[in-house]
C-alpha cells in the first residue's frame, strides 16, 4: 500500500479480494487528521475510465478530481474504484441494462459493499454517512447499488445516465435520496431517452421547487436548472440538474475538458462545480 499527495488530499491505493480475484481502488483522506468517524464518498467511473482518470491522473482533467478539495476541506474519505473488465476489454461495471452484452458479470455490488467495510475497519469512516456517485455507466451502477443495497447508503448521484427501461434489475423497495445531473444535448445517453428515477419519486410532492444557477459566462451557451422535489435536506429528496444544451459531461468551473473532449462528448457547462454540487445534498443526509 503506497501514499501520495494529491492536491490537498492524500492518495492511498488499497485492494480487497472479491471471488473474481483482487480488486483495486484509491482512497484519498484529507491531508490534516480529522477527530471522529469521516463520511464516505464513493466515485463510480464510467464505461473505458478509470480511477486514476477519476482522480485527475488520467489524460483527461476529470470534474470528479474536484473531490479530492472537497475531500480535504470537509473531512471526507473519498473512494474512486477501478472497475472490471468486460468482453470488450475495458473497465466497466455490472449495471442494470440487459442490452450492454459487453459488461463484465462481477458482482459489484459486492465489491462496493466490501470497499464500504474496509473503510469502516481501517479508516473510521461513518456507516451512515456513506454516499454514492456514478457517471454514465458508473451512474447505472449507482442505479444498481441503490436498488440491492439501500439501507446501506444515506443518498446518491448520478450523472449522465438513465435508468434503462430494458434493465435486470429488481423494483426497488426503499426511497432513497437522490441527485440526477443529465444534458440536454447528451447524445451517448440521450436525454429524451427511458424514465431517469421516477420510482425514487415515493411520498415527495408532484411538484419541485424550480431553480436557474446563475450564468457565468455569457459566451457559454449551457445552463443549468435544478429541480428539487422534498424540502427538507436531512430527510428523502430528489434532485435533477438539468444541463441545457450540455453533453455527455460534468460541469465544472475548475476542471475544463479539452475542446477535443467536448467534439466527442459534447459541450461542459462552467457554472458549478458539480463535486460540491453533490456534496451539498449528500452533506445532511443519513442511512437509517
Amino acid at each position: 500500500m503506497t501514499a501520495l499527495q494529491a492536491g490537498a488530499a492524500t492518495i492511498v491505493d488499497e485492494t480487497v479480494q472479491r471471488p473474481e480475484g483482487v480488486r483495486h481502488y484509491l482512497l484519498a483522506q484529507p491531508a490534516t487528521p480529522v477527530a471522529g468517524k469521516l463520511p464516505l464518498v464513493i466515485l463510480l467511473h464510467g464505461h473505458a475510465a478509470s480511477a486514476v482518470l477519476t482522480f485527475g491522473k488520467g489524460k483527461i482533467d476529470d470534474p470528479a478530481a474536484a473531490w479530492l478539495a472537497v475531500a480535504d476541506r470537509e473531512g471526507l474519505l473519498v473512494i474512486a474504484p477501478d472497475g472490471a473488465k468486460g468482453s470488450d476489454d475495458k473497465q466497466g461495471w455490472n449495471d442494470c441494462r440487459a442490452d450492454a452484452p459487453t459488461n463484465p458479470k462481477t458482482d459489484d455490488v459486492g465489491f462496493i459493499a466490501a470497499m464500504i467495510d474496509q473503510a469502516v475497519a481501517r479508516h473510521n469512516a461513518d456507516p451512515s454517512r456513506v454516499y454514492l456517485s456514478g457517471a454514465s455507466n458508473g451512474g447505472g451502477m449507482v442505479y444498481r447499488a441503490a436498488i440491492e443495497m439501500g439501507p446501506r447508503l444515506a443518498a446518491v448521484a448520478v450523472s449522465s445516465m438513465l435508468m434503462p427501461s430494458r434493465n435486470l434489475c429488481k423494483a426497488p423497495k426503499r426511497a432513497l435520496p437522490v441527485l440526477v445531473a443529465h444534458g440536454t444535448e447528451d447524445k451517448i445517453a440521450p436525454y429524451a431517452g427511458g424514465e431517469v428515477g421516477h420510482f425514487l419519486l415515493a411520498q415527495l410532492p408532484s411538484t419541485p421547487t424550480i431553480t436557474k444557477l446563475p450564468h457565468r459566462d455569457a459566451s457559454d451557451k449551457t445552463a443549468l436548472v435544478r429541480y428539487v422535489w422534498g424540502s427538507d435536506p436531512k430527510g428523502t429528496q430528489v434532485e435533477f440538474l438539468k444541463m441545457e444544451n450540455a453533453g455527455h459531461v460534468q460541469p465544472s468551473i475548475a476542471h475544463n475538458l479539452s475542446w477535443l473532449v467536448q467534439a466527442v462528448l459534447g459541450k461542459q457547462n462552467g457554472d458549478v462545480e458539480f463535486a460540491d454540487e453533490t456534496w451539498a445534498f449528500f452533506k445532511d443526509k443519513r442511512a437509517p
